[in-house]
């Protein structure tokens, strides 16, 4: 069979995609792994990257619109199915790869892999498509299955925002979370301003601007900025703007003691090791080894000497320190991640809404665990990446009712940026994927009672 650069690309996509359902893989370690086995050019990375996220993002909605082109055929091997997806997803979503393209590479595919019925099935099922068209949504009677259809996310999920957030949010956040969000980058401010990396980045050939959310932020728009020199040289840490916000709500001052009680992979706490401006210390801890290797490894890319890591489950960490150690403490609790789905996409279709219950109660026990470390007048910051209210506001709200020696920290408003200040509510916000474009994020400040 005559292989082309593009049908490599698609046979890599459908391994990709067959991996990540048959061992609910993680699609963006799979992604990452495979660009580098298989040497690709940027033109192609991008084509993988989009072919491979694309049909993850759209799995549902291409689902749909096979099932009855699909009826009456034996079962078909998972393979021909995830195929079938990839190939649909180019005719649907992708204007610059015409149908009769998108066909040819399938069929190609399904000869070399299969047999001849396989190919001749594969052909006949997409050039039926392309003769009737596709099924319309508008037949689906229930708005919320619609939705859940049109936007390829889990009814229960669906479901259970609109009771949230109702319909309208929900629908913003379900159609932004179909698109891929743009890489962000923190200043590094101990080593270099913000218009000094911006002028390196620039001068490397990424395109790149100033935040207008996060005073230290830098938004890209092409390039992957962990290639730069200006982050193997320490000046910018990736990470997304939602995620920077907790370091500003902690507000630290310099010489402080502060605990980051679940750190990997570190950016949070190199973040506040920066505003602490390298003195005083940050106890970063994390469950696992390889992940406090990591924190570790950033902070010494980035010149950071006031961090200390340490190998710990926080539900234990009384154990290890005095009660009243602590003059501030992060708690960037462990979450069912639903803000970041654009990250993820494969998330979407592996998630149970019992997860989200049995992370509460991690949440609550991690909480109840760290409180009595804090300092009486100390902070503490609770945050996730999720935007669930039995995650975020009942696990506060429960906290407070359970612990009457803290209180609700007003001030939080004052060590915002200001465009953030609309969101705050007393002493949390709730971000929304569509707020600004970042992840979704919860944030919750509390204050020790002297």
């Amino acid at each position: 069979m005559k292989t082309t650069k593009k049908n490599n690309v698609r046979k890599t996509a459908l391994d990709l995609l067959e991996a990540v359902e048959k061992n609910q893989s993680y699609s963006n370690l799979l992604l990452n792994d495979a660009i580098k086995k298989n040497e690709l050019d940027p033109k192609d990375i991008g084509l993988l990257t989009e072919l491979t996220y694309g049909t993850l993002q759209r799995r549902m909605s291409l689902d749909f619109f096979l099932e009855p082109f699909l009826k009456g055929k034996k079962k078909i091997d998972s393979w021909v199915y995830q195929l079938l997806r990839l190939t649909l997803y180019q005719m649907v979503y992708l204007d610059k790869i015409p149908d009769r393209a998108a066909i040819y590479e399938a069929v190609e595919i399904a000869k070399f892999r299969g047999h001849k019925g396989i190919s001749g099935m594969v052909n006949g099922v997409l050039r039926n498509i392309q003769r009737q068209g596709l099924p319309s949504l508008e037949n689906i009677s229930d708005p919320i299955e619609r939705l859940a259809i049109e936007t390829s996310h889990p009814g229960w999920l669906v479901k259970r925002w609109v009771a949230q957030l109702g319909f309208e949010e929900t629908k913003k956040m379900c159609e932004l979370n179909l698109t891929a969000p743009l890489q962000t980058a923190r200043v590094n401010v101990t080593k270099a301003s913000r218009e000094e990396c911006i002028e390196k980045l620039i001068g490397e050939g990424f395109q790149v601007e100033a935040s207008s959310i996060i005073p230290e932020s830098i938004t890209c728009y092409r390039g992957n900025l962990a290639n730069s020199n200006v982050f193997k040289e320490g000046f910018i840490t990736i990470q997304d703007e939602s995620s920077m916000l907790a370091a500003y709500a902690l507000g630290v001052s310099k010489d402080e003691l502060i605990l980051d009680a679940c750190a990997a992979p570190g950016g949070k706490s190199t973040h506040i090791a920066e505003k602490l401006e390298n003195t005083g210390k940050v106890i970063s801890l994390d469950l696992h080894e390889h992940k406090v290797k990591l924190i570790k490894s950033n902070a010494a890319r980035l010149g950071l000497t006031n961090i200390e890591t340490t190998v710990l489950d926080s539900r234990l960490v009384q154990g290890q320190f005095e009660s009243e150690t602590f003059d501030r403490i992060l708690l960037d609790a462990p979450c069912s991640g639903l803000g970041v789905m654009r990250r993820k996409p494969d998330m979407k279709y592996t998630k149970k809404e019992t997860d989200i219950f049995q992370l509460a109660n991690i949440q609550k026990n991690l909480l109840k665990a760290i409180s009595p470390l804090l300092k009486k007048g100390g902070i503490l910051v609770y945050s996730t990446c999720t935007v669930d209210l039995e995650e975020n506001q009942h696990v506060m709200k429960e906290f407070l009712l359970e612990n009457k020696d803290f209180e609700g920290d007003l001030s939080i408003k004052e060590r915002m940026p200001e465009v953030i200040c609309p969101l705050i509510s007393n002493f949390d916000l709730q971000i929304l994927p569509q707020h600004f474009g970042s992840d979704g994020f919860y944030i919750a400040c509390l204050r020790k009672k002297v």
